[in-house]
């Protein structure tokens, strides 16, 4: 549209877009993929390094309830600093390359998306249950404390790691780190690189964990998560949409660590 001179009569009709501002491009940063490996190598590194911190364990002996906070909880937050980090260093900051902004759109958002995973969770992990049996389809994090009491600050920092901190940080690594090395390569189209990085980060996320039992009840949790990201196209929505996820594992959790259910 030609801006028209103060005063001057439009000679046409006004249209809806000529109120939208025109979209401005995120600005290009200077990591990708390499970013992404090294982030991964800090996340084994740093649990390598906590467990050789922990020592040996007495055969038939759990593991202490401070070693399984310290082994679950670092190793990802680490790995999400170091990821923060890289944008700060060679990029334009974890606001603009890891689309960290906040809208009140993506908490509706993504609370829409991470309560359908909720149910496709649960309904897979009911059928996943019936085909490998529960002892098979326990979570690791949920192994390492079955059975296991807890003070109560001990129990509250896992509730708020498996709920909130954990989400925040694996999405950090993945849907952000991880989606912008693939949208930064050269696609034919701006939706087809959007596409790309929401079907990879799906499948590295649900491989991520080591578990491989378990990959593909992983893979059904990670689809709404990654919609959340892939319709809003920030991370917020998928930060949500995880820790609804992660809300009824997080309390079945808490509840069992203090005594007070079994599950």
């Amino acid at each position: 549209m030609t801006a028209s001179q103060p005063g001057e009569p439009i000679s046409r009709a006004l249209t809806p877009e000529d109120f939208v501002a025109e979209p401005r491009p995120f600005p290009a940063h200077r990591w990708g993929f390499g970013a992404f490996l090294l982030v991964e190598a800090v996340l084994l590194a740093s649990a390598a390094f906590i467990g050789a911190l922990s020592g040996p364990t007495a055969a038939g002996r759990p593991l202490p309830i401070s070693t399984v906070l310290l082994g679950t909880m670092l190793p990802t937050m680490i790995a999400a600093g170091a990821a923060v980090l890289i944008t700060l260093v060679r990029g334009n900051g974890p606001k603009l390359d890891l689309r960290l902004a906040w809208r009140w759109a993506d908490v509706w958002t993504g609370l829409k998306f991470g309560l359908l995973g909720l149910v496709l969770t649960s309904l897979s992990a009911y059928v996943w249950t019936q085909l490998v049996g529960s002892a098979n389809a326990t979570s690791a994090i949920s192994a390492l404390v079955d059975d296991r009491k807890m003070s109560v600050p001990a129990a509250a920092v896992m509730f708020g790691y498996l709920w909130l901190l954990g989400p925040i940080c694996e999405e950090i690594i993945y849907r952000g780190l991880l989606w912008g090395a693939v949208e930064r390569l050269q696609w034919r189209s701006e939706r087809f690189g959007r596409v790309a990085a929401f079907l990879l980060s799906t499948a590295v996320f649900a491989a991520s964990h080591l578990e491989p039992l378990r990959t593909t009840l992983l893979l059904v949790i990670s689809i709404p998560i990654g919609l959340a990201r892939l319709s809003t196209g920030r991370l917020a929505g998928s930060i949500v949409a995880h820790a609804v996820n992660n809300f009824l594992p997080a309390v079945a959790i808490l509840l069992g660590s203090l005594g007070l259910a079994s599950f």
